[in-house]
């Protein structure tokens, strides 16, 4: 038996845990909500979710220009979701922090003045959802059994904190406009994995293949002579003689105690100072006594 377009959107809402609220409820989220579990956590009616994600899509395709819809996201997880919608349904993606004054302050680069603004979390994008009041811009919003509908005006009752469930819910939406608008149809069904909407760690996101082709790093020690292969360092072996043969080298013999001074004055840089040494402690001649 074969499911139904909504019944398998509902099991892949579920799979993703979009059905899970917090432990707080707005008042005016009580109407969204089925039930509370008996650890305090309310449990979101999906059907109802599922009728204002349609409700939503016939909103977005109604704007003739899609460059009019801005989706934004301040929260990390919904960053990729928003950029993945923004590139498959033509809208503009403002994915990180909201600059204030982008939809009030005409004298910014990055002003915008959409018709239409979707979000990720009410809570989290205030600024956007204030701003946008001023300028009388219809507000479109997932929002948890804990987030305030100030100024929203399509609520869509989801979970809105785990990664897996923005990547469904924005998932959902980009591929109901598309079938609103003609571009896929249950003939010609949307090819585009839902996986390509979750939020990804910055480690997951390096390809494994370029890992194993990295060499490994091998520490070069500088100044000191390799070890012939086979050799063994031993601080106990016994003293090389004197005039012995060494790679090549013979060895000199090492100077005999008290003899430092004549060892180091022979044919060096001792030679010199030894010898004013001498003609300065010489013993003065007495020419005064001479000429008398």
């Amino acid at each position: 038996m074969s499911l139904s377009q909504k019944e398998a959107d509902i099991q892949m809402m579920l799979a993703a845990q979009v059905h899970l609220g917090t432990k707080n409820c707005d008042f005016q989220m009580e109407r969204y909500t089925f039930r509370r579990r008996p650890d305090g956590i309310y449990i979101i009616n999906l059907s109802k979710t599922w009728d204002k994600l349609m409700m939503a899509a016939r909103v977005i395709v109604a704007v003739e220009n899609p460059q009019d819809i801005v989706v934004q996201s301040a929260r990390p997880y919904g960053q990729r979701s928003v950029l993945k919608f923004a590139q498959y349904t033509g809208a503009k993606a403002i994915a990180g922090r909201h600059t204030p004054g982008t939809f009030t302050n005409q004298v910014q680069e990055a002003y915008e003045e959409p018709r239409l603004l979707i979000l990720t979390d009410p809570r989290t994008d205030h600024q956007p959802i204030r701003e946008s009041s001023y300028g009388n811009i219809p507000t479109i919003a997932f929002c948890d059994t804990d987030s305030p509908l100030k100024h929203v005006d399509i609520a869509i009752p989801a979970n809105n904190k785990g990664k897996h469930s923005i990547g469904v819910l924005y998932f959902l939406l980009a591929r109901m406009v598309l079938m609103m608008r003609g571009t896929i149809s249950p003939t010609n069904p949307w090819d585009v994995m839902v996986d390509l909407f979750f939020y990804r760690e910055p480690e997951e996101a390096k390809d494994p293949d370029e890992e194993a082709l990295a060499e490994p790093f091998q520490a070069v020690e500088y100044g000191a002579p390799p070890a012939a292969p086979g050799a063994v360092e031993s601080w106990d072996a016994p003293p090389v003689a004197a005039g012995a043969a060494v790679d090549g080298q013979v060895l000199a013999a090492p100077p005999v105690a008290g003899q430092w001074e004549t060892a180091q004055g022979q044919g060096g840089w001792d030679a010199a100072p030894v010898q004013q040494q001498q003609q300065q402690y010489a013993e003065p001649v007495d020419t005064f006594a001479g000429n008398y």
